[in-house]
């Protein structure tokens, strides 16, 4: 019998086949895959989705945020092309699974969480399963991380309305920000966005896909 880890590899692969026209691949790297493999979803994921916690489907874990769909999760990893000695920025650490991945491919992994529930919890849960290349912290992702920049690939896992030109600003040139862009109920794309060694972008549209909108800090309020 199967297990749900080989059953959801089987998954991502049958989908990069059915959407290599699109993402431009016959395959993810075999480091995206062996990390895939080697990460236990079911810790990312609440007890009550247990059940589904390898499915190839999103999943919610609270306070309107999800824990994303393998093959996304797959893809957008492997879209950084980044290597073992990168260090990456991710922003919207959710409930950690992301960045637990991204902890098996590149050196060093920052994430940036909005809600501070969820990053106390992802903090939590990703020191108690031993990944310890990594650093969270509770802010404003927009904003980004710039004391550790600039970096070697900067993930976003939430719908931006547009690109957050503080990401661009901590983009080391040759290096590739991944990130969805478009309305929270409207169209929106996953686009690879490569800084050149001049400052110029080349923008690649990659696949329609459905993201939880990012979540920015409030201004604070005045009083006169």
């Amino acid at each position: 019998m199967k297990t749900g880890t080989q059953k959801m590899l089987e998954d991502i692969e049958a989908e990069v086949r059915y959407t290599r026209s699109m993402i431009g691949r016959d395959a993810f790297a075999p480091r995206v895959m062996a990390a895939m493999a080697e990460v236990p979803r079911h810790e990312f994921v609440p007890g009550q989705e247990q059940v589904y916690a390898y499915a190839n489907g999103p999943l919610p874990i609270g306070h309107g945020q999800t824990i994303s769909q393998p093959y996304i999760v797959a893809l957008m990893t492997d879209l950084l092309e980044c290597g073992p000695d990168d260090r990456v920025l991710e922003v919207g650490t959710g409930s950690g699974y992301q960045t637990a991945i991204l902890s098996r491919v590149v050196a060093r992994v920052y994430s940036v969480e909005i809600i501070p529930e969820l990053a106390e919890q992802a903090s939590e849960r990703l020191a108690r399963l031993g990944y310890d290349n990594l650093e969270c912290r509770q802010s404003d992702g927009y904003a980004g991380w710039p004391e550790h920049a600039p970096y070697d690939g900067i993930l976003v896992t939430a719908a931006a309305p547009s690109v957050p030109p503080p990401l661009i600003a901590q983009l080391e040139e040759g290096a590739r920000l991944v990130i969805p862009v478009g309305p929270q109920y409207g169209h929106q794309e996953l686009m690879v966005i490569e800084k050149c060694p001049d400052g110029s972008l080349i923008t690649t549209e990659v696949l329609s896909v459905a993201f939880v909108p990012l979540t920015r800090a409030r201004p604070s309020s005045t009083r006169a």
